[in-house]
This record gives C-alpha cells, structure tokens and sequence, in this order.
C-alpha cells in the first residue's frame, strides 16, 4: 500500500508541476488554454475555471498529463468552429511568435528542474545525513591500494570539491569517470597529514554504476566492531517467528562464537532456508533457539534473511555518520550544483547508451520507479525528498530529447524555424510524429523489460 500510494503521489506532483510550468507559460503569453489535465482517458473530474473557463481534469490513467491550448491546426480543413472569435483566434497557439512558443514548450521540463532545485533545497537545509568519509578498508591490488590509500585516512576533497560525507565521494567518483580517466583525492591521515593520491578510474565498471562504487574502487567505509545485539524486528518474519527479541546479544551461531554483527550476518547470508541453532542473552539469561533465514535473491544470487536489524548504541552512531547542514543562501547553490551536476550526469549516460557505450540495462520504467518510491518512502521523509528530485530531473532530461512529440522535439523544429524563417512543414511532423512514437515505444519496451527481468531474478 505503501508502495501504490508513494507511486501514485510521485507521478501526480511531477506530472502536475511539469504540466503547470506549460499552463503558467502559456497564460502569460497571452495564449487562451482550453484543458489542463493531469491523465488521461476518461475524466473523473473536471471543472472549469477563470476568465478562459479552461478545463481542469483528473483522469483515470495517471501515467502523464497534457495542456491543450487553442491552435488552429486542430480545426476541420473546410470548417472553423464558430465559438471562437477573432479575438480569441489572435491567442491561438499557432500564431505567437516562434519564441513565445519555445517559452511555453520549455516551461514544462524547467518547471521539474525547478521542482529539484527546490526540494535539494529543503534537504540541504533539513541537514543530509551521511557516513563520514573515513576509509575502513584498502582492498589488495585494487586501484584504491595502486594510488597509495590507507586504512584511517578521512576523504576531504574529489577532483578539488569538498566532499563531507561518503556518499559525496562516491557521486564525486562517479561523475568524473565520465570525463576523466585520473582523478586527484586529497586525504587527512590519523597523523593529521594530507595526502593527494591520483586514482585510477579507468577499471571503473559503468554497468555496474548502480551498486557500490567504492567498493570496485577497493574502498570500504570505516565500521567500528558493533555487537550482534538485535534491534527492530519485522513481525512475521523469520527472526519473530524465531522467538527473537530486541536488545537479545547472540553469542553464538551453530556453536560458532559470535563477537560482532557483521559475523552474525555473513552465518545468515550463506544458510538460506537452513535451520541455524543460535545462543542469545536476554537480560541475564542464556537461551537456545532455531532460526530458519528466509532464501531471497540479491544480485543473481541466493542468500539467507532474518528480518531483524541491529542495535547501536548513539557513540557508536557517532563514529560512523555526520550531519551536514548548510544555511538558506549555501543550501541554494548546493542545490542549484547539484541538480546541474546531475542533469550532466544523465545526458552523458544517455549519450553512452546510444552510441553503445553501454547497455541499456541502465533504463527503468514505471516498476522500478514504484519500487524506488516505496523503498524511500519507508526510509524516511528525507529519502523520499531526494528521490523526488531525482525523478524530476529524469522527468525533465527525458522532456528534452529531440524526439518528435516530445518537448525537446518540438523544440528541434522552432530552432529549424528560426534558422530557415518559416515554419516546418504538416507532412514533415506528421512523419516526425510517427517516428517520435515508434522511438518512445521501443524506450518502454526496453524499459518494461528490465523492469520485469529486476523482478524476476531479484
């Protein structure tokens, strides 16, 4: 349910932002809008409203939105509809001026940037929490060990660019590799010195951009020794069942002693849907229970789940995360470098998949986007805001591809109008228009699949 309602609010702002940025545009061009509807096929509601008596409608199919506005190459080619006059003819859309017209195709995709900007916003002044950018780990002849990192050392700057948390450092990673094979990291060790280690991304495996960067760096963020005290537990599941309860400390796993968490999770990975004999301390006592992990599929591959989460203790916590919190006008610019950096960020991957670069396994359609909704939903309020702006980013770069019947496609043809000084022909985006919706429906077959193939094999 969670899922279904963060899906269905997600689709509803962004749809509705992206169609009001055309709606406000047009308006103050002076062009009279008929219908601004949010979905499509049949209404199930509608009512007109202001001076125009414009038509708002919620339909039934909330996969997009449209504003339609008047335009004369709509009308019947023998017969003009007679309730318009020749005043309200003057604010067809098809008789402004070509860059009135850009205006209000335009307004649509920077309202979602818009939208970004703004809740990056909120989210930088809320404060980001993060982990701190301590490394923990130097995985043997990897690239991180090649350019000199070491176990302690605190990650303050990418590429010249303060990073404050971890996953600063992985963007920062990441978005470089696109333009730069090398890229310069400057470290503070324990001793309080500062190293600059050049690190080579070259090995830097794109497809894989969606899991853990600086683990195929060989970096591993600093964990301290938590112990393997249980905290929430989902009910129902197999830890409950189990008779587990929060604050039990496991000592052991099949007789195996336990020291830390992360022991106890690597016993559950590897015995999916095998009974484990565990020995627990609750309060002062010592029990004996069976816990059977549940068998779920990650990555392509089979591992054990309990449903329960660790306890950690606040000087703990502290060790490992950071809050970074930054004041109305810094919080501005934040936001403002980072939607441009991620707009970048996907037209070059966009640009890699179409020249083969990479897969198309990158793309997602509507049950990966629901999924992500949900997931972020449940993790918080600040989750689900940095997810929002994501979306709305992605919205608003899909907008503006040159496809025909999109934003950016009609945008292609006022440029070509400005360049010849007449305007392109009906046959020619008649045929625009069909190889515009040929293009769009192999994107979502595409997408549909990976969707469907994330599904089955987890």
């Amino acid at each position: 349910m969670l899922t279904a309602l963060a899906f269905i609010f997600t689709l509803g702002l962004l749809v509705t932002v992206h169609e009001y940025g055309h709606f406000q545009v047009a308006k103050w061009c002076g062009v009279k809008v008929l219908k601004f509807s949010i979905g499509f096929g049949k209404p199930l509601w509608s009512k007109k409203f202001g001076q125009d008596q414009s038509e708002f409608i919620i339909a039934a199919i909330p996969l997009g939105g449209y504003v339609k506005m008047l335009d004369e190459r709509e009308f019947d080619q023998e017969s003009q509809p007679t309730q318009y006059s020749e005043v309200d003819l003057k604010r067809a859309f098809n008789r402004q001026s070509v860059y009135k017209r850009i205006a209000i195709v335009l307004a649509g995709p920077m309202a979602n940037l818009l939208l970004a900007i703004f809740l990056y916003w909120v989210l930088f002044m809320l404060g980001i929490v993060g982990l701190k950018p301590v490394v923990g780990k130097v995985a043997d002849h990897s690239p991180a060990a090649v350019a000199g990192f070491s176990i302690g050392e605190t990650i303050q700057k990418v590429n010249g660019k303060n990073a404050a948390t971890w996953q600063e450092v992985s963007w920062g990673l990441l978005n470089i590799s696109l333009k730069n094979k090398v890229v310069a990291v400057q470290t503070l060790s324990n001793n309080q010195e500062i190293h600059t280690h050049q690190l080579n991304l070259s090995k830097l495996n794109l497809e894989e951009a969606n899991k853990d960067v600086m683990a195929s760096l060989g970096l591993a963020a600093y964990q301290p020794n938590i112990p393997a005290r249980i905290g929430e537990i989902i009910k129902n599941s197999p830890a409950d069942l189990a008779n587990l309860k929060t604050n039990d400390l496991v000592l052991n796993v099949n007789y195996n002693k336990i020291d830390v968490w992360q022991e106890f999770v690597q016993e559950v990975r590897s015995h999916p849907n095998i009974p484990l004999d565990i020995l627990v301390k609750r309060d002062s006592e010592e029990l004996r229970l069976t816990l059977r992990p549940e068998a779920v599929v990650e990555n392509g591959q089979t591992i054990g789940r309990i449903g329960a989460a660790f306890k950690m203790e606040q000087n703990a916590l502290d060790q490992i995360f950071i809050t970074t919190r930054y004041s109305v006008g810094a919080a501005l610019v934040k936001a403002t470098e980072k939607t441009w950096d991620t707009v970048i960020f996907s037209l070059q991957m966009l640009g890699k998949m179409v020249t083969g670069q990479l897969s198309l396994k990158g793309m997602s359609g509507p049950f990966t986007i629901a999924d992500y909704a949900g997931q972020s939903a449940q993790i918080g309020i600040k989750a689900f805001l940095g997810f929002l702006a994501l979306i709305s980013i992605s919205l608003c770069v899909l907008n503006l591809l040159p496809i025909p019947v999109l934003d950016g496609g009609h945008f292609m043809y006022y440029i070509v109008e400005i360049l010849t000084g007449k305007p392109v022909s009906e046959s020619i985006m008649m045929i625009g228009q069909k190889i515009g919706f040929l293009l769009l429906g192999f994107m979502m077959i595409i997408a549909l699949y990976n969707d469907i193939n994330r599904l089955i094999t987890g």
